[in-house]
């Protein structure tokens, strides 16, 4: 009896290690028949955090966007021609018999954005300056609300001019030829001061020498309708000797 319960036992202990070496052997079969679930579970996990990704790259492309919007932008604000700031070059000058001209530039080595003709010849207007200020007022008419149309106030083609009030016929504006470039650029080097230009005199159609003041202009806007060009002085203490008032009525 007591080899029968030893047996009985030893069989018992050689079952249960038997067992437990099954269990053993058979545990990686029940972790492979487990992995496909983790396995889901995982792409699922997977797929749960892979979800902000394409939110993530939605603000690069608008930034990439926008940057070429700005771009195409900026090319096509460089290809327009410069307007004019708030210091402004200011050039007078016309033939002795002639008439006046008038040309504003952004900087000496700029075309003019605004020039001007006016019927006043310029030994009149040197008569005017030399006994005092002088305000040149230009005029032009609102078109109608029906006939409305985008023109800025320097590309107004027709002006009445009046010189310290009186009326003093019409101005009119004019394109930069190569008359008037090469007079800008024979002044170019003059910040400020007036003279005579001889090598003008001798041109076909000029008519006796061609006189020229060039100074500094300080440019006030006050409306889309009306703008300032104040001659700056030196001493910046007096009152501008020379002012040009744009006006739409």
């Amino acid at each position: 009896m007591a080899r029968t319960s030893e047996d009985s036992s030893s069989k018992r202990h050689f079952h249960w290690t038997k067992k437990v070496g099954n269990e053993d052997v058979e545990a990686p079969s029940i972790k492979s028949s487990s992995n496909p679930n983790e396995e889901d579970k995982n792409e699922n996990v997977k797929s749960h955090v892979a979800m902000p990704t394409p939110k993530k790259r939605l603000p690069a492309v608008a930034v990439a966007r926008l940057r070429s919007v700005l771009a195409a932008l900026g090319k096509n604000r460089s290809s327009l021609p410069m307007g004019l700031g708030s210091r402004v070059v200011g050039t007078l000058f016309g033939y002795r018999r002639g008439h006046v001209h008038f040309a504003f530039q952004r900087d000496p080595n700029s075309p003019p954005t605004f020039l001007i003709e006016l019927a006043t010849p310029i030994s009149g207007l040197v008569r005017e300056m030399a006994s005092g200020l002088v305000r040149i007022a230009l005029e032009c008419d609102k078109e109608k609300e029906d006939q409305k149309k985008a023109v800025k106030l320097l590309e107004e083609p027709m002006w009445r001019t009046y010189c310290n009030g009186k009326r003093c016929g019409f101005a009119t504006r004019k394109e930069c030829g190569h008359k008037e470039w090469k007079v800008l650029k024979a002044v170019e080097p003059i910040s400020m001061g007036a003279g005579v230009l001889p090598g003008c005199a001798g041109e076909a159609g000029a008519d006796g020498e061609l006189m020229y003041m060039r100074a500094k202009f300080e440019r006030i806007v006050g409306s889309r309708d009306s703008e300032a060009f104040y001659m700056m002085n030196p001493d910046s203490n007096g009152a501008p000797e020379l002012s040009i008032y744009l006006l739409r009525v």
